[in-house]
C-alpha cells in the first residue's frame, strides 16, 4: 500500500540518521555563510527557510540546492512522531521513553513558535529621558503625523512589510492615499550638484534637491541597511506629488491638504507598550587603572498607569527586567556613559525549552530507575 510505504519511510531510523547528518551540514555551511552574508542574512537564508537557494552572481534567478532549517525541523518532528507511533507498545516500563519523546516534540515545536512569534527590539535612553516604546533595529516604518492641532498629534504608521510590497495603502481617516512607487532596502541620499544627471527622484519636499542611490545589502554586524522609498500621495482630485522618505532625511517633510497639515518621516519601526521607562542613572564601572569594563547597569523608573505601578529597578548583566511579557536586558551604552541601550525581547514561547528539558530529564531518570530496579530484582533472585 502506498500509504503504508510512506508511513514506513517517515518512521524509519535511516531517515533519522539522514536528517541529523543534513542538519550538521546545514549548521556548518550556515556558519561559514555568516562570514560573507552577516549574521542576520545567514539566519534567514539557511535556518529560517525551507530551502537554501543559489544563483549565479548578478543573476535574478535562484534554484533550491539544500534543505533549509524549517524543512529539516519539520521532517524531524514528523519522523519522531511517526517512529513513536510505529514502535511504541503500551507498557509502564517504557513511560520514561514517552516522556523523552514528548520533551523532544515540545522542544521542536517550541523553537519553531519562538522563531515565528518572538520579537526583538532596542530601547535607547539618555539619562532623564522616558519612553513608552522600543525600536526594531532592522525594520523601518513610514510615519504620517497630523500636526494640525499643536496640542494633539495623530500618527499613522505604515510598517516595513507593507512598504516592501510597493502597493497602495488606504487609511480611512487620511485625506489621501499613499502609493509606494519604489522601495529600496538600502539606499544613500546625497545633495544634488551641477554634475548630477537624470531627473530628481521626487517632485515635492526635499526630492528636487537630492539624489537617491540604491546600495547593496550590508553584511557587517555593526552596520545595517538604511531603506528609502519614493511615495506618491493621491487625493480626491488626483496626485499631490511624489516624495522621497529615508532615515537620512532628519527633518519631517510637510504636506498640506485643505486645512490639515501632515509630516512625513521614515523612522525605525516602533513597538509601543502601555507603560513608561525612565532612565534615572547609568553606571559604567571599570577595573582600577584599566579601561576594561567591570560592570554597567541602568537604574530605571517603571511607571504603569493601568495599575498605579511606580518603582525603581536596577538592570545589569544577567539581571534583566521582566514585565508585561517583555524582557529588558542590559545590552550596551553610549560612549559618554550618559545613555543606555536595553535589548527588549518578547517571546511568548520562552517557557517551552525549560518544560521540554524537564520532561527529557525526568524521562531519562525514570527510564534509568526502572531498568535499575529490574536489574536489582534479578540480581537479588
Amino acid at each position: 500500500m502506498p500509504l503504508e510505504r510512506l508511513f514506513r519511510f517517515f518512521s524509519s531510523l535511516r531517515l533519522t540518521v539522514a536528517l541529523l547528518i543534513l542538519a550538521m551540514v546545514l549548521v556548518f555551511i550556515g556558519t561559514l555563510g555568516q562570514v560573507s552574508m552577516g549574521l542576520y542574512r545567514a539566519q534567514n537564508e539557511f535556518f529560517r527557510s525551507f530551502f537554501v537557494y543559489w544563483g549565479p552572481p548578478g543573476s535574478s534567478w535562484r534554484i533550491p540546492v539544500f534543505p533549509g532549517g524549517y524543512l529539516l525541523g519539520s521532517l524531524m518532528l514528523i519522523n519522531l512522531v511517526a517512529a513513536h507511533w510505529r514502535y511504541f507498545r503500551p507498557d509502564w516500563r517504557k513511560s520514561g521513553i514517552v516522556l523523552i519523546h514528548a520533551g523532544l516534540v515540545l522542544l521542536l515545536i517550541g523553537q519553531f513558535a519562538t522563531d515565528l512569534l518572538s520579537v526583538e527590539s532596542t530601547l535607547h535612553l539618555r539619562e532623564g529621558e522616558a519612553k513608552n516604546y522600543s525600536e526594531m533595529d532592522r525594520h523601518v516604518e513610514l510615519a504620517i503625523t497630523e500636526v494640525t492641532d499643536p496640542a494633539r498629534e495623530r500618527v499613522v504608521a505604515i510598517p516595513h512589510r507593507v512598504l516592501q510590497r510597493q502597493g497602495e495603502v488606504v487609511v480611512p481617516d487620511l485625506p489621501f492615499r499613499v502609493r509606494i512607487l519604489r522601495f529600496h532596502p538600502n539606499a544613500m541620499i546625497a545633495q544634488r550638484t551641477g554634475r548630477s544627471t537624470g531627473p530628481p527622484p521626487a517632485t515635492r519636499g526635499v526630492g528636487p534637491q537630492i539624489e537617491l542611490t540604491p546600495l547593496p545589502h550590508v553584511t557587517e554586524m555593526n552596520k545595517r541597511d538604511v531603506p528609502a522609498a519614493v511615495i506618491e500621495l493621491v487625493g480626491a482630485e488626483g496626485s499631490l506629488g511624489t516624495w522621497v522618505v529615508s532615515e537620512y532625511i532628519s527633518q519631517p517633510q510637510t504636506v498640506s491638504v485643505g486645512n490639515r497639515t501632515f509630516h512625513l518621516t521614515m523612522r525605525l519601526q516602533r513597538i509601543y507598550v502601555p507603560w513608561t521607562i525612565r532612565l534615572l542613572d547609568f553606571r559604567h564601572d571599570r577595573y582600577p587603572g584599566t579601561d576594561i569594563p567591570k560592570n554597567f547597569s541602568s537604574r530605571i523608573l517603571l511607571t504603569d498607569p493601568r495599575n498605579g505601578t511606580e518603582r525603581e529597578i536596577l538592570i545589569y548583566m544577567n539581571n534583566p527586567l521582566r514585565y508585561g511579557g517583555y524582557t529588558y536586558y542590559q545590552a550596551s551604552y553610549d560612549p559618554d556613559d550618559q545613555g543606555t541601550v536595553l535589548q527588549v525581547v518578547r517571546n511568548p514561547g520562552w517557557l517551552t525549552p525549560y518544560v521540554a528539558c524537564t520532561l527529557v530529564s525526568v524521562g531519562l531518570l525514570l527510564q534509568f530507575s526502572i531498568h535499575l530496579f529490574r536489574f536489582s530484582r534479578r540480581l537479588s533472585r
